[in-house]
């Protein structure tokens, strides 16, 4: 989640890294961080500081929040935290890799279009398998050697039944 988390602010940081400032086209990307973040700390308890506790109120009538001012000062602290550290690691990848991303303009530029082995000529490959090839391995069928030919005569022939089949048969 915190990849997740960190992708999605990467628009941002890369505005920042690249441009110099940051414009208002991130603004979705920040509601959806900020409302992810305040689910894993308030909901699901994600949280160093308010482990294994859930502030989830169920009454939609409600406006008032099912913990203390103070626990919600402790979240929006923890949510802020989480926020930004996923921005700062976000800004330190894009600084890490910035060559790999001029190169990459540059060929988008040229080409409009590129695939991802372009992308790996840049940055190499990931050090782990994609979703794509691990659904190509698993609908790949398995190379199996092809059955031996049957012996002449022997098309008509029944298989033989294994030794638990044929005592389960009965004869007429």
């Amino acid at each position: 989640m915190l990849d997740e988390m960190c992708a999605t602010l990467g628009g941002r940081a890369a505005e920042e890294v690249f441009i110099g400032h940051i414009s208002t086209g991130a603004m979705n990307d920040l509601e959806k961080v900020t409302k992810q973040a305040y689910g894993m700390i308030a909901y699901a308890g994600m949280s160093d500081k308010m482990p294994n506790l859930c502030y989830y109120n169920n009454d939609d009538y409600s406006f008032s929040k099912p913990y203390s001012e103070h626990t919600a000062e402790l979240i929006d602290r923890e949510v802020q935290n989480m926020i930004n550290e996923q921005y700062a690691r976000a800004k330190a990848l894009l600084e890490k890799h910035k060559e790999g991303h001029s190169q990459l303009a540059q060929l988008l530029i040229e080409r409009e279009v590129i695939f991802a082995e372009d992308v790996e000529k840049i940055f190499g490959k990931r050090p782990w398998t994609s979703r794509s090839e691990e659904i190509m391995a698993i609908e790949a069928p398995e190379e199996k050697p092809a059955p031996d030919a049957p012996a002449e005569g022997a098309e008509n022939e029944q298989p033989a039944l294994p030794a638990e089949s044929a005592s389960n048969t009965t004869e007429a």
